[in-house]
């Protein structure tokens, strides 16, 4: 794995774990709207760092990612969409980085 995709990698794994850890914060709390500013703030860092580590292509696809409207009347539920709508194209994203590594051992 060449350190430039090892790095990418790396930085995405460690969004998503960190998207995670934000999820489960607020479904602890009930804090919805602490949550949605949590997630806010995430997502300035979490552009920044991929921008940095994996490309200005991705930095701006992540950038550029606008949660719809909800229409559900359940907090807890539109939490996790929104959460959902970041998760997704990040492991995508890592996918994609882990098939560009060489396998083990070469």
């Amino acid at each position: 794995m060449s350190s430039d995709t090892s790095k990418g990698l790396t930085v995405v794994r460690q969004q998503i774990d960190e998207l995670e850890s934000l999820k489960k914060q607020t479904l602890h709390d009930l804090n919805t709207i602490a949550g949605t500013e949590r997630i806010a703030q995430w997502k300035v860092r979490s552009v920044a760092l991929i921008t940095d580590a994996v490309g200005s292509l991705e930095g701006r696809a992540i950038a550029r990612i606008q949660p719809g409207p909800s229409f559900t009347n359940d907090l807890v539920e539109e939490f996790a969409d929104l959460v959902e709508c970041y998760r997704s194209p990040l492991i995508i994203l890592a996918k994609r980085l882990a098939a560009q590594a060489p396998p083990p051992g070469s």
